[in-house]
């Protein structure tokens, strides 16, 4: 594909992120899948625009609102059109004159530009992507109506905290201990030209300089390596999972966690991996398979109160419940669902959490440990749904953090504070937060 091929891809892929309420990576998978004579490097070029623009949003439609919006130039992808054209002046420093170019190559090039075009692209030439009006949401690239809430979290640390999720998020894996140590992982990565080095918090965990096509390795392929963020691997291994347990993962989606517990404890005991979407459940299969993982049996519920909870009440050591939540912890890997998101939207999930965990605490046994984790940084979502639980169930007590870290890690604690709290400015890792409660055991 030309460069300016490459250009009215990326408008029309971002046109259709903007209209499909489904995730960015699901339509851009689609969009590839319906065009595969798409080569690597076009489909790679692509993709960077796409998501370089996705991460830039704010401050692009900052500069087209200061500047004004153009008139002329084709409706259709209108504003994919003129973020791309934006990106093109603010962050590639191309000149009016090489965009009018590229606008104008053949016929699967973007339509030329309209006169109101060449002037807006006149008014952005030689701009900084950065300018010092634009209000710190627009420069830490958030929604303005969440800014009291991050506020509150982070008080005067906002720009610093937001700022490292506007960047894009490291590939972690996690060395799957059932085929390989951490040490035989990257032996086995080294050995395909795939340098590797240990996380510093995660002891299973590896993290790679630069994004590569795993189905191309041989160590992904043969289950040595699973994707996995650090955190979400400390938050499997805060479960505290063992060989020889009972364990529920309750709202496994994919299986990345059920893959984690499997392997903490060592294929023996029982694994069932939850969800509503059976689709999701389905999908899970392939990477069990592959990881070599076969003490996980599956069920679809029917929503969190399904009656198969009722019937297994009090029947396991362990139950992870990682609930459905905003996601703003994930916003490095997912910078159009910070746009997707609104205040009803959290008001609605709050709600679903404390339902949730009211369900899956029925399933624990005395003596058993209840594992709450969101991929989320706000507190609504967090400490306040674990302190509205235990005030509703006495019968379960918090964990402190340094005891659970030091039970299931073998390892001095690095955090303070009752709750594991990450942030990818703080640790590097995705946003996460993870409460560790115990059902008191039945006196005797």
């Amino acid at each position: 594909m030309t460069p300016a091929a490459r250009l009215q891809a990326a408008i029309e892929l971002l046109a259709e992120i903007a209209e499909n309420p489904r995730p960015a990576d699901g339509t851009v998978s689609a969009f590839f899948r319906a065009r595969r004579y798409v080569g690597a490097k076009d489909r790679r070029a692509i993709s960077e625009r796409v998501y370089g623009v996705l991460r830039r949003r704010a401050r692009l439609d900052w500069w087209i609102a200061r500047v004004g919006t153009p008139s002329g130039g084709p409706m259709e992808d209108r504003d994919s059109r003129l973020r791309v054209l934006a990106d093109l002046a603010l962050t590639d420093k191309a000149t009016p004159e090489e965009i009018q170019e590229l606008f104008a190559q053949g016929p699967h090039a973007p339509e030329p530009l309209a006169p109101g075009e060449r002037r807006f692209m006149g008014a952005l030439a030689g701009k900084p992507l950065f300018h010092a009006e634009m209000p710190g949401w627009v420069r830490a690239e958030y929604p303005e109506w969440i800014e009291p809430l991050l506020a509150e979290l982070f008080g005067e640390n906002i720009p610093a905290e937001m700022g490292a999720m506007r960047d894009e998020a490291p590939l972690d894996l996690r060395a799957n201990t059932l085929k390989a140590t951490r040490e035989q992982a990257i032996a086995a990565l080294a050995a395909e030209g795939i340098e590797a080095s240990p996380t510093k918090l995660s002891p299973l965990g590896l993290r790679l300089p630069a994004r590569v096509s795993l189905m191309s390795l041989k160590a992904f392929r043969n289950g040595l390596v699973e994707v996995q963020d650090e955190g979400s691997q400390l938050v499997a291994l805060l479960t505290g999972a063992a060989p020889g347990h009972a364990v529920v993962d309750f709202c496994a989606g994919a299986g990345g966690k059920t893959l984690a517990l499997a392997a903490s404890m060592k294929n023996s005991g029982r694994l069932v991996a939850c969800d509503v979407g059976e689709g999701r459940i389905n999908r899970a299969q392939e990477r069990l398979r592959r990881a070599g993982v076969h003490n996980v049996s599956t069920r679809v519920l029917s929503s969190e109160s399904d009656k198969w909870v009722k019937r297994a009440a009090q029947s396991y050591d362990r139950v992870l419940v990682d609930a459905p939540c905003t996601g703003t912890g994930t916003w490095r890997r997912n910078p159009d669902a910070k746009w997707r998101l609104k205040p009803e939207t959290l008001a609605d999930l709050t709600a679903l959490q404390s339902r949730i965990l009211d369900s899956a605490q029925r399933l624990v046994k005395p003596g058993g440990r209840l594992v709450y984790a969101t991929c989320s940084i706000l507190p609504a979502e967090n400490e306040e749904r674990v302190e509205a639980f235990l005030a509703a169930h006495p019968d379960f007590r918090a964990i402190p953090l340094p005891q659970a870290w030091t039970e299931t890690l073998g390892t001095s604690c690095p955090f303070p504070g009752p709750w594991l709290r990450l942030s990818p400015l703080a640790q590097g890792t995705d946003g996460f937060f993870a409460a560790v409660l115990e059902r008191q055991a039945e006196a005797s």
